[in-house]
This record gives structure tokens, C-alpha cells and sequence, in this order.
């Protein structure tokens, strides 16, 4: 399959109603343990509807660099993976180099696994105390460098939508 320069598709929704093979979890950097956490956005909607299995089996390897990606199963989840990305550091603040290092170590998962379809949210517009905006712009700068088959879908979350 010919590798393009990645186009992603900014859609507002919820990342657990999309139509992907995988999705992308803006994890922290699994130093404190995950059931000591109380889970909000993307992880919270995980552990809600997926159970805690990912988190279970995220939590075995330890600490995880900033700006790495890890993958688990769905749980309960109807995905065929998720990838956690340590896309915070451990003063819960993003930076352009956890985010743009988040993008592209989940996309070297994707490329390894061969997944045709993720969907990734806004990684560190939430618990990363950045704005939507300007998680946006170091996303799409970082898919700059990207080629890959894979459909890419950033989610901006909505709840009126999904």
C-alpha cells in the first residue's frame, strides 16, 4: 500500500463512537497508579465503558518516557487495540515535545501493527491544561512529517455529538 503524507480528518465527536481499528489514549506517564487516579476525559470514558483491563495491562511496563506510546487491548471496548501515549509530563502540563513526541511514537504503532484506521484526540487539551487550539497546531505540525496508509481521524470531543 502506497504511504501518503498524512491529511488527518478533524471531526468533533467522541473518539469511543468512531469507526477506527484503534484509538489513541493521552495518557499520563504511569507514575502513579492508575486505580490512585480518578480518570477524566479520554482515559475516564475508557475505564467507563471499556473497563479496567487497558489500564491493568498499561500498567506493566512501568513508567513510561514522555511522549511514548504503549499499546494495550480494548478491554470490552469494540477496538482492536488502544495506544497510550505519555502525552503529559508529571506537573500534568503538555508540551510541544510530549505532544509532537506522542503523535509520532502512536503512529510508530500503527505503521508496526498495521492498522488502516485510529482515531487520536487532542492530546494534553485536557488534563495537559492546553488549549484545544494549541494541541490542534502541534498535531497537525507533527503529521507534516508523517507517511503512512492509515486514515487518521483527530477527534475535538463533543458531547452533543456521536
Amino acid at each position: 500500500m502506497k504511504k501518503n503524507l498524512m491529511k488527518p480528518e478533524i471531526i468533533n465527536g467522541d473518539i469511543l463512537e468512531q469507526d477506527v481499528e484503534v484509538i489513541v489514549n493521552s495518557w499520563n506517564r504511569n507514575i502513579i497508579p492508575w486505580w490512585l487516579l480518578l480518570p477524566q476525559g479520554v482515559s475516564g470514558a475508557i475505564k467507563k465503558k471499556g473497563g479496567t483491563i487497558p489500564f491493568k495491562e498499561v500498567a506493566r511496563f512501568g513508567s513510561i518516557p514522555l511522549g511514548e506510546a504503549r499499546v494495550t487491548s480494548a478491554g470490552s471496548l469494540n477496538f482492536k487495540a488502544i495506544i497510550h501515549v505519555a502525552g503529559i509530563n508529571a506537573f500534568w502540563f503538555a508540551t510541544e515535545y510530549s505532544v509532537t513526541n506522542s503523535v509520532l511514537n502512536a503512529m510508530k504503532i500503527v505503521e508496526e501493527r498495521e492498522f488502516q484506521s485510529v482515531a487520536i484526540p487532542l492530546i494534553g487539551s485536557g488534563s495537559g491544561n492546553r488549549g484545544k487550539q494549541w494541541s490542534l497546531n502541534i498535531m497537525l505540525k507533527a503529521f507534516e512529517s508523517i507517511k503512512s496508509p492509515a486514515k487518521v481521524s483527530i477527534i475535538q470531543f463533543d458531547k452533543g455529538v456521536s
